[in-house]
C-alpha cells in the first residue's frame, strides 16, 4: 500500500508544473488536485495498515499551526465564503508537506521526486514553446501553455533549473543525463517566451545556482559548454519574438521608476488593509475584499497577502517556516544544499511580486527541503553518495556513451 502511495506521489509531483493545462472542470478540478486527493485517499489506509506514523518535524508542526490559524480566522473573517474556499485550497496544497515527509523514506525517493518535477517542467516548457504555433499566437508578445498564467509558467520552470542541475551526475544512463542537461536550454526558452520579468530575474538566480553546481565539472565540460553557447544564443534569438525580448529588457526601467505593472498601488491598498486589522487579519482569502480591489486582482506579494489575511501571527508563522527551511539546508552538505538553496532563493524573489502561498509548487519545494534535512540527519553522507560532489559534464558523458 505504501508503494502505491509513492507512485501516486510521483505522479502528483510530475503534474504540479503543468496542472492548469489539464483542468477537468468543476467539481473535479485540475490534474494535480485529482492526484493529490488520490494520494491522500491511499495514504490514510496505508498508515492505518502500518500502524505507525512518522514523528513530524518542525516544518510540519509550523505548517499545521499556520493552517489551524487560518481556520480560526473564519470566526472573524469579513467574507465567510471566500475564507471557506481558501481553507479548502490551503488544505489541498499544504498536505503535500506531510505526505512527502511520511512516505519519502530514502534518498532514492528524494531523487525520484526531483526527476518527477523536472519531467513535469519538461512538459510545461514544451507546451509553452508549442504555443508559438497556435492560431492565438498572432500578435501576442507573451506565450504560455494552455490554461496557464505566464508568470506562473515562468515560476514553475525556474524551480526546475537547480533540480535538473542536481540530477546531472546522479543519472547513470545517457538518456537520464540528456533529460537533466537538456532541460536547461528548453526551460530557459520557455521562461523567455512568457516575457515574465520577475520570472526572468528568478531564472537568473536559479541558473546562477546551476552554474555553481556545474563549476565542479571537468575542464573539457566547460569548454563544450562555451562552444555551445553561441548556438544556444542564436536559437533563442530566432525563437523568441523581438517584442517579447523588449518587454523583458524593461526590467531596469521598472525597478528605477516604474509602478511594477500597477503593483505599487496594490501594495499600498494592501498595507492600508493590514493596518486596519494588524493582529488577527481579515480572514483567509479576503485580501481583495479587505484592500477593496477588483475581484481578479491578487496581492502580488506573499508576505503582504498572508499578513492582511492572517495578521502578524500568520506572518510570523510564515517567516518561521522559511527560517526552518533555511536551517534544514544549513544542515545538508554537498550539491543538494546548493541546488535546493538556489531553488529557495529563486522562490523568495518570486514571492516578492507574486502570491505563491496558494501554489502546490511552493509546498512541494518546502517538503523536499525538509526531507533532505531529515535524511542528512538520519544517514550522514547518504545524500553525497547519490549526489556526488564532483558533477561532470552531462554533454560530454552523453557523447561518450553514444
Amino acid at each position: 500500500m505504501r508503494q502505491l502511495v509513492r507512485i501516486l506521489l510521483l505522479l502528483f509531483a510530475f503534474a504540479v508544473p503543468w496542472e492548469y493545462s489539464l483542468d477537468l472542470g468543476e467539481p473535479v478540478g485540475n490534474i494535480a488536485r485529482v492526484l493529490g486527493l488520490l494520494v491522500l485517499a491511499a495514504a490514510v489506509p496505508a498508515m492505518l495498515l502500518a500502524g505507525r506514523m512518522r514523528r513530524p518535524g518542525a516544518l510540519q508542526w509550523l505548517v499545521l499551526a499556520l493552517f489551524v490559524w487560518f481556520c480560526c480566522s473564519y470566526f472573524w473573517t469579513i467574507e465567510q465564503a471566500a475564507t471557506l474556499a481558501r481553507l479548502r485550497g490551503y488544505f489541498q496544497v499544504m498536505m503535500v508537506v506531510w505526505l512527502v515527509w511520511e512516505f519519502a523514506e530514502t534518498v532514492e525517493d528524494l531523487r525520484d521526486l526531483l526527476r518527477a518535477y523536472v519531467a513535469g517542467s519538461w512538459v510545461l516548457a514544451i507546451l509553452t514553446v508549442a504555443s508559438l504555433a497556435s492560431p492565438e499566437a498572432a500578435g501576442q508578445i507573451r506565450f504560455m501553455a494552455e490554461g496557464q498564467d505566464p508568470n506562473d509558467v515562468a515560476r514553475f520552470l525556474d524551480l526546475g533549473f537547480p533540480m535538473a542541475a542536481l540530477l546531472l551526475d546522479s543519472e547513470s544512463t545517457a538518456i537520464g543525463k540528456l533529460f537533466a542537461f537538456g532541460y536547461l536550454p528548453v526551460g530557459l526558452a520557455g521562461v523567455l517566451l512568457t516575457a515574465s520579468r520577475s520570472g526572468f530575474l528568478a531564472a537568473l538566480i536559479a541558473l546562477a545556482g546551476c552554474g555553481l553546481l556545474l563549476a565542479r565539472s571537468r575542464v573539457r565540460g566547460w569548454l563544450a559548454g562555451a562552444f555551445a553557447l553561441p548556438a544556444i544564443a542564436a536559437g533563442f534569438w530566432f525563437l523568441v519574438p523581438r517584442e517579447t525580448l523588449e518587454r523583458i529588457i524593461t526590467i531596469p526601467e521598472q525597478l528605477q521608476g516604474g509602478d511594477l505593472n500597477y503593483r505599487l498601488n496594490i501594495w499600498q491598498a494592501g498595507w492600508q488593509a493590514f493596518v486596519r486589522a494588524p493582529l488577527f487579519g481579515c480572514g483567509a482569502g479576503t485580501f481583495v475584499h479587505a484592500a477593496r480591489l477588483a475581484p481578479e486582482d491578487t496581492a502580488h506579494n506573499t508576505l503582504l497577502s498572508i499578513g492582511v489575511e492572517g495578521g502578524i501571527v500568520a506572518a510570523m508563522l510564515a517567516g518561521a517556516i522559511v527560517a526552518v527551511c533555511v536551517w534544514s539546508l544549513a544542515e545538508v552538505r554537498g550539491p543538494v544544499r546548493m541546488a535546493l538553496a538556489a531553488a529557495l532563493l529563486a522562490w523568495l524573489v518570486i514571492s516578492l511580486v507574486a502570491t505563491v502561498e496558494v501554489s502546490r509548487s511552493t509546498w512541494l519545494l518546502l517538503a523536499l527541503i525538509s526531507i533532505a534535512g531529515r535524511m542528512e540527519a538520519e544517514s550522514p553522507g547518504a545524500l553525497e553518495h547519490y549526489f556526488p560532489q564532483t558533477i561532470r559534464s552531462a554533454a560530454i558523458e552523453v557523447g561518450e556513451v553514444a
